[in-house]
């Protein structure tokens, strides 16, 4: 008896001791268990998930210089922001909208091509900067399908009259939608968080070498693609153009005393140090514009028709053209563009913007009378003829097409709150985070 429990005591201890040991590993090692801060329908949001959105948006508002709102509120907002997200989503999948693998390709290689970078270059700026590659494709995905929802279910409902628009422009309140707009470019010098003193002195003296560069004529663009922080390094700073009261608050005290083309004094936030520039000035008290008449012939792609029959088959008619045959008649008879050939592929006068761009470059480097070489848009295969150019007062047309974008942005907006409030009253929303 007394021996039969001597021998089963050893193994007692040596289980024991693996359990402390385990109990001291997993004690030394903890890591907080994610948790679920909100269910939404048969779904759930992490708090990892949470966080890293809380993460992702803060510093895009502190790479536009904005200050996020009081902790609770802004953590808040975010979840909200997310569960709408989901519930969308969510309807998008019951009513069948699909965003195929060739699409999103095409999307993310259109977003490569405006950052100026291979789709393979982009991967690699993305993961060097942290970001996994799959996850952002996801998440262009999801951007995708509720685009393509909102489009359905509010946006293509919106309708702005023309009376509507008549009322608009005799109201004076309308009046700020004229606004002079200006077009920013930016260059963000960051900062870490809880930079040292030494550390601020050093990324100043980088940020104002930076600054000397650009008064003595260095590329604003360039600059701002191989060493600007923010967001908008990739097109080069570019922030677009912006009426004064959209301009953000950190800059609009330097905006006044600058002029097309100035560089601004180095701007600090707790970010970074920022550089602004004035690219270009909108005055809408008139709106003068060159416009251009031009008609082209147009050959599409079709099971039977390959891009080189088009080129060639183009090239042919380009000749005849050049050899003196009436471009009028050869696009009658030629040109699968069904509206304009009647016409003689007359496009009548056209403003920059209203074609697509592959089509107005070709047109903006040709010659009064010049035919262009075959060349490709999305449409097909063109060649394009210049008939004249001319200087055109636009103001009317642009008052009122600011006006009918007015108009639907505030009938889209108040729409797409209902709609909003309308599917969060239809989903069962359960919130489990106790400190907002």
């Amino acid at each position: 008896m007394g021996s039969s429990f001597l021998k089963k005591r050893p193994q007692h201890l040596l289980l024991g001791c693996i359990v402390l040991s385990l109990v001291q590993t997993f004690a030394y090692s903890y890591v907080p268990l994610d948790r679920i801060v909100a269910v939404v329908n048969e779904d759930v949001i992490m708090e990892s998930e949470l966080d890293k959105k809380i993460r992702n948006v803060n510093e895009q508002m502190k790479q536009q210089g904005a200050n996020p709102p009081p902790a609770s509120i802004f953590k808040r907002q975010v979840l909200n922001n997310l569960i709408q997200n989901r519930i969308q989503l969510q309807l998008a999948k019951r009513i069948g909208i699909r965003v195929s693998d060739e699409n999103l390709n095409r999307t993310i290689s259109n977003i490569a091509a405006e950052s100026q970078v291979t789709l393979e270059q982009f991967r690699e700026i993305l993961e060097k900067d942290g970001y996994n590659y799959e996850e952002f494709r996801e998440n262009i995905r999801n951007e995708i399908i509720i685009t393509q929802l909102r489009k359905r279910q509010v946006v293509n409902r919106i309708i702005v009259s023309e009376k509507e628009i008549d009322n608009f422009l005799t109201n004076k309140d309308s009046q700020n939608i004229f606004q002079t707009e200006i077009r920013l470019s930016h260059i963000l010098i960051a900062l870490p968080e809880a930079a040292t003193g030494n550390e601020i002195t050093q990324i100043k003296q980088m940020a104002s070498k930076i600054r000397n560069e650009l008064i003595t004529g260095a590329d604003f663009a360039e600059i701002a693609k191989t060493k600007s922080n923010g967001s908008n390094a990739k097109t080069g700073g570019d922030l677009g153009w912006r009426k004064a009261d959209d301009i953000p608050t950190l800059f609009q005290d330097y905006i006044p005393d600058m002029k097309i083309g100035d560089i601004s004094e180095l701007i600090q936030s707790p970010s970074g140090f920022h550089i602004i520039k004035i690219s270009g000035l909108k005055d809408m008290e008139k709106n003068i514009v060159e416009q251009t008449h031009a008609r082209h012939i147009l050959v599409k792609l079709n099971e039977l028709r390959t891009d080189k029959q088009a080129n060639e088959k183009l090239g042919q008619l380009k000749l005849r053209i050049n050899n003196g045959d009436d471009f009028r008649l050869l696009a009658k008879g030629n040109s699968d563009d069904s509206i304009s050939a009647i016409d003689g592929g007359d496009l009548g006068w056209t403003t920059p913007g209203e074609l697509v761009p592959e089509f107005q470059r070709v047109l903006d480097d040709l010659e009064i009378n010049e035919t262009s070489k075959p060349f490709k848009s999305r449409f097909g295969w063109h060649i394009v003829q210049v008939l004249g150019r001319r200087n055109y007062d636009n103001t009317e047309s642009v008052k009122r097409g600011r006006a009918r974008t007015a108009i639907g942005d505030r009938k889209l907006n108040e729409a797409l709150q209902n709609w909003n409030r309308q599917l969060l009253d239809e989903a069962y929303v359960e919130y489990r985070l106790n400190d907002i």
